[in-house]
């Protein structure tokens, strides 16, 4: 029997047992009807071999002493929201740029879609920007710190500035994207700070030269 044909007339709890650790598992995805995977799931989560950790969605993390080991909040609300025009916010933004030895007391997140429910442990805000789509995570933390960059980084603009030129430098960011995105963002803040980041990049480049 393959294993497409298996997983599709094999039980859930039978399913469940299979499941790689480290693995999320998303209930809508079981085989079976839905009351028999929400009770399979729910049964699996009892007996410790699965964590809850948002609506419909479970964990098969490692066993311990302790029991289960969890994913980090932000891992489960990257899983969550997926990956497209998602990136970190605020305190969170500056850490991923290395910008800040600040710890936010909750992992604050940007996505442009409609915030889901049952997120928990973690602030999510919309961006009605869907040229963030073309972002990477990197790039959208850039976007962030450009709003927030007087309240979150440690070493002030001319920090900001020399983290995301060498983010340019090696490749990680695309600045020709930033600029795109930042042209069509409603945060005056951040459009200004694109301008100013634009000049200060294009003039280290001419005394380069």
């Amino acid at each position: 029997m393959s294993i497409l044909l298996e997983s599709l007339t094999e039980s859930p709890g039978r399913y469940l047992e299979k499941v790689p650790v480290g693995t999320y598992v998303r209930v809508s995805e079981l085989p079976g009807s839905t009351s028999a995977a929400k009770s399979a799931a729910s049964r699996a989560a009892a007996r410790g071999e699965l964590s809850h950790v948002s609506k419909g969605l479970y964990y098969k993390g490692a066993k311990t002493r302790y029991g289960s080991l969890t994913p980090p909040v932000e891992d489960v609300a990257r899983e969550v929201l997926g990956s497209a025009g998602v990136g970190p916010a605020g305190v969170s933004a500056a850490r991923a740029l290395g910008l800040t030895t600040q710890i936010p007391a909750t992992t604050e997140l940007v996505t442009i879609a409609r915030v889901p429910e049952g997120l928990r442990h973690v602030r999510v805000s919309t961006r009605s920007n869907l040229a963030r789509l073309d972002l990477t995570y990197t790039e959208i933390a850039v976007l962030e710190v450009l709003r927030t960059w007087r309240t979150t980084v440690d070493g002030g603009w001319s920090a900001t500035v020399a983290a995301i030129a060498a983010l340019v430098a090696d490749g990680t960011v695309r600045l020709d994207a930033l600029r795109r995105a930042a042209a069509r963002e409603h945060h005056r803040e951040l459009r200004d700070r694109m301008r100013d980041l634009l000049g200060e990049l294009a003039a280290t480049e001419r005394s380069a030269a």
